[in-house]
């Protein structure tokens, strides 16, 4: 089954930039929204988190604030089982 997996970054952020160079390593798909391009996309972030802080990434419906690993490597493992 394919993972969903969305990461939430903006330009500056180097957590961001682990986060995307994990999931790359790891062979997994993921779209990227730079929420410093997108206003409207960083407004829907909040609505639904409740949180403005970046890395945020979605997997399969489970959100993780900030570059964890192992909790992106979890939500993908339960997806798969």
């Amino acid at each position: 089954m394919d993972n969903e997996i969305t990461v939430y970054t903006t330009n500056t952020c180097p957590y961001c930039i682990q986060a995307k160079n994990f999931l790359n390593e790891q062979g997994l798909d993921f779209t990227e929204i730079n929420v410093q391009q997108d206003k409207e996309a960083a407004q829907r972030l909040v609505d639904e988190t409740g949180q403005m802080g970046v890395p945020q990434i979605k997997v399969n419906g489970n959100w993780i604030l900030g570059f964890d690993p192992q909790a992106i490597m979890t939500f993908v493992q339960q997806d798969v089982l």
